[in-house]
């Protein structure tokens, strides 16, 4: 092997070897459930919030957000980062101060104190089963894909880096220490690996801006409408000019309302839903403040953890727009090679195919798919005589009729349909009607310009944004990858740390403790405890893999999805339950299980609504429930709940002044970057 390849590995074994050493070493138990599941309630704020932003940075960010800043979303999907910010501003002062004051240990165990026990068992199930079975098997998943595709084919290591192997690889990182040492292990490894991403991102950010510099203008690829003049007048500018202008239909976070991921409205009500949950009500990110030694620290930690989340979109999104900027053309050849695969390249392939039918008035079948994708690719053999290429063969082609069936059901061509004209406008095509297109194929087919109608064919994999950057922007030496694969792995197995601690602790506290064995002791829940951790590891390993089939439509709508049963119900339920007084005992359990149930009814029958507003209906539903059921029977005398009297419940000035901080940079962000000045 070469030296510098030597170097990165010899980098990333050290600090894989570093984050697991600290972790053992600092979380030590002392062989309490308190220890173990909430360090005790000992951790400073500086601790808490850099765990808070390591447990919740993973691939799901630096591959699927900079992919998703290449492609449709732009600068827009920041606003899962910094309306995060303000969030979290929210929960340090009014959810916070709450939930350290009833002593919990974890967040179903909320609901028993303010509704009954069903609610608790309901919410204790239901997230032990999301959080094992989509979070812990999507982080171990997009992880191992990480490795499997970016770092081992750039590397040309001498071992194959299977994706099994990378599964259970980083499923028994994060298990070693967790079960050795819980979330106080958790915290010290986030020290280092949260420190680590934040890190390697700047310096991802830094290079990517370096390689744009150097890139002369008409090799930069844009989808900004800008004139031949415009173009010219940038060949001498600056770094930062060239960039706002070129991609100025991509700095905005306010995309159109029928824009199928971030449009403008969901901003209103759909993107606080997911938010507001996750860092409020979703044990893995509320345990680590809830192992705080006192509101003040706990307050402190989330702020803090407020003001990283500002920085992040810098260092993940704008990254991502410069990829494509810089790397369209990899990104059209990475599409080009998952084209085999019908299903995986659907998004591209389908909305040529779509619009072409409709166009001619054709029935969506695979014998008409079969004739429009035969092409001349203006090929010869030897004889001289045109090549009539077949792209697709019929097994794929009966895939693509298939998919678009199901596609049909759910709504997913109005998301087609959108790249299709967003893949047009992107290499200047400007062809209204599928007619236009066949003509410009068949015409195109016989020259070298066939390839400008390809580009429409298959598209981009704006996926592969974040790995260009590695492979491409990143120089060679001074161990600068295996650094940055250590904090991108980093990422992962604190993401993954926490979930199995979280997943873990309401096993044992919310399922084990209260249904199997009441009178657990402290020694006993722990080795549940570990237990769990290590069966929850297993099963997240063995169905990692599985994501790989294309039908379920990537990680990041693998994920949203089914947070989405989950997450409305969830948040009314605590809402609700938090300002209602007379809220009645039964409602927290039916509150939740609204969720499931008019979430699956919209996706199954009105897929065409993007999800963030399907969040928000179903989120509205289960207010609706809990509103008239507080109306026909409510509650009669006042709930009163437990007081932790060993904690120091007095809040802290600096966070409140350094929170109204972060809300006004949260603003003025949001004001630069409108869409009204560039």
């Amino acid at each position: 092997m070469e030296f510098n390849i030597i170097l990165d590995i010899s980098v990333f074994v050290a600090f894989v070897a570093a984050v697991v050493f600290v972790g053992l070493y600092k979380g030590k138990n002392k062989g309490g459930s308190e220890d173990y599941f909430l360090a005790g309630r000992g951790l400073s704020w500086w601790l808490i919030g850099i765990s808070l932003i390591a447990a919740n940075i993973s691939t799901e960010q630096f591959v699927g957000m900079s992919g998703s800043a290449s492609g449709l979303s732009g600068l827009a999907i920041a606003s899962y980062e910094w309306m995060a910010a303000v969030v979290l501003v929210v929960v340090a002062f009014f959810f916070l101060p709450i939930f350290l004051k009833s002593g919990m240990y974890t967040v179903p165990q909320f609901l028993e104190y303010r509704f009954d026990a069903t609610s608790r068992t309901v919410m204790s199930v239901m997230m032990v089963v999301v959080l094992v079975s989509v979070n812990t098997t999507a982080v171990i998943y997009s992880g191992a894909t990480v490795a499997n595709t970016v770092f081992g084919s750039s590397a040309d290591l001498p071992f194959d880096l299977d994706l099994t192997v990378c599964c259970w690889a980083i499923g028994i990182i994060a298990a070693i220490y967790v079960c050795a040492g819980g979330l106080k292990a958790c915290a010290w490894a986030d020290l280092l690996q949260g420190s680590a991403l934040i890190i390697g991102g700047m310096l991802i950010t830094y290079f990517a801006f370096s390689a744009f510099a150097g890139t002369p203008v008409e090799e930069i690829s844009t989808t900004a409408t800008l004139s031949p003049q415009d173009i010219a007048n940038l060949s001498d500018a600056g770094v930062m000019k060239k960039f706002f202008t070129l991609n100025s239909d991509k700095l905005t976070m306010f995309m159109p309302a029928d824009h199928p991921e971030i449009p403008w409205t969901a901003l209103i009500i759909g993107l606080w839903i997911p938010n507001f949950y996750y860092w409020g009500f979703n044990q893995y990110i509320i345990q680590r403040t809830l192992g705080a030694s006192s509101l003040a620290e706990g307050q402190k930690g989330v702020i803090f953890a407020a003001g990283l989340k500002l920085i992040i979109p810098f260092i993940i999104v704008f990254p991502g727009i410069v990829a494509f900027n810089i790397y369209a053309q990899d990104q059209h050849e990475a599409a080009i090679k998952d084209s085999h695969i019908m299903a995986t390249n659907a998004k591209t392939i389908a909305p040529l195919y779509f619009n072409h039918m409709d166009a001619t008035k054709l029935n969506y079948t695979p014998e008409a798919a079969s004739k429009f994708f035969s092409a001349d690719m203006g090929k010869k053999d030897k004889a001289g005589n045109p090549v009539k290429t077949q792209i697709f063969t019929k097994s794929e082609l009966d895939t693509l009729h298939s998919e678009y069936e199901k596609l049909k059901k759910t709504g997913a061509i109005k998301k087609l349909r959108f790249e299709y004209d967003k893949g047009w406008a992107t290499n200047g095509g400007g062809l209204k009607g599928a007619k236009e297109l066949v003509d410009q194929w068949n015409k195109a087919s016989a020259s070298e310009g066939g390839e400008h109608v390809t580009k429409k064919l298959y598209g981009y994999k704006y996926d592969s944004a974040f790995g260009l950057l590695i492979s491409k922007a990143l120089p060679q030496g001074f161990g600068l990858r295996g650094f940055i694969f250590a904090a991108l792995l980093g990422a992962v197995v604190s993401s993954l740390a926490a979930m199995l601690n979280a997943a873990s602790t309401i096993f044992t506290i919310d399922i084990y403790k209260k249904f199997i064995n009441k009178h657990a002791s402290d020694k006993n829940q722990v080795i549940v405890g570990r237990v769990a951790v290590l069966v929850f590891a297993a099963i997240g390993c063995i169905v990692a893999p599985m994501l790989a089939n294309p039908k379920l439509g990537g990680v990041f709508t693998f994920i949203q999805e089914f947070q989405g049963y989950l997450s409305p119900g969830i948040l009314a339920v605590f809402i609700f339950g938090m300002f209602s007084k007379k809220a009645p005992r039964f409602a927290g359990a039916l509150g939740i299980l609204t969720s499931p149930i008019v979430y699956g009814i919209l996706q199954a029958f009105f897929g065409d609504i993007a999800f963030l507003n399907r969040m928000a209906i179903t989120f509205a539903c289960s207010l609706a429930v809990m509103l008239l059921l507080t109306l026909v029977k409510p509650l009669k005398q006042d709930v009163v709940l437990p007081v932790n009297e060993k904690m120091d419940l007095r809040s802290s000035r600096s966070a409140e002044i350094a929170g109204v901080g972060v809300l006004i940079v949260v603003f003025a962000l949001y004001f630069t970057f409108s869409g009204l000045w560039f």
